[in-house]
């Protein structure tokens, strides 16, 4: 294989993998507490016979942007954002301990309280359970109290509390199913200072105008390796057919 046609391919094959993830951030900008994935170039010399002339680009996630979104009002009781730092403790689709910022909260057909997602919304001792009730109240500090059926207007019975977290942010990775967990596969401690907003909701950190102008200069970049690749092949051609005129 020509070494030019090669540099080129991986370059093109790079650049799909970044549009790729450039593709879920977008496809990810209005989701509730959604932290965007960062895409890196990195140079790597070719390494072979004789000196390493050649450099190809290798595409990489050196993590994932942590800085908060917007947050906005609902309204609505069961919407919860997270003031500042912090996370809410999930349990996530392989049964383990995870994290998330997403607060849009639900009573599940099982009575269980979960995400918009559908992660059970981990309490001080598992997933919370919520009891039929014609109220349910969530305190800023993660307190789950609900009002019994037939009971007075002013009775809260406290059912649970979210498990709300604040790990060293060098401690925790972003899962392939958008979760947040710690690098050692360890749980954390439930921490009294995180505070939650009752009535709003926390948006997607995607700066969907950033992912835009990516999307059309990596598409550029694209086509030129493509086009370089087309070249290649074209001198081939030409090599090939002056050797045969000789």
């Amino acid at each position: 294989m020509d070494r030019a046609l090669y540099v080129a391919m991986t370059g093109a094959k790079q650049l799909l993998q970044a549009q790729a993830s450039n593709s879920h951030n977008l496809a990810n900008a209005s989701t509730p507490g959604f932290r965007a994935d960062l895409t890196d170039f990195r140079s790597m010399p070719v390494f072979g016979p004789g000196f390493p002339s050649r450099v190809y680009a290798m595409e990489e996630r050196p993590g994932v942007d942590l800085k908060p979104g917007p947050i906005d009002a609902t309204g609505r009781e069961l919407d919860m954002a997270i003031k500042g730092d912090g996370w809410i403790a999930v349990q996530g689709p392989d049964g383990d301990e995870a994290y998330t910022r997403a607060g849009d909260l639900r009573i599940s057909s099982g009575n269980i309280l979960e995400t918009g997602a559908g992660y059970p919304v981990m309490g001080q001792g598992g997933p919370i359970a919520i009891p039929p009730a014609e109220k349910i109240e969530i305190g800023t500090d993660g307190t789950v109290s609900i009002r019994p059926l037939g009971e007075h207007a002013s009775t809260l019975v406290q059912v649970d509390k979210i498990k709300l977290v604040k790990p060293p942010l060098d401690q925790i990775e972003k899962g392939p199913d958008g979760l947040m967990r710690l690098k050692n596969n360890g749980v954390a401690e439930a921490d009294a200072s995180v505070t939650l907003v009752p009535g709003a909701l926390e948006g997607s950190n995607v700066n969907a105008v950033e992912a835009l102008v990516n999307m059309i200069q990596w598409a550029r970049e694209f086509e030129l390796q493509v086009k370089a690749m087309r070249t290649t092949e074209d001198n081939d051609s030409a090599s090939t057919q002056m050797m045969r005129l000789q």
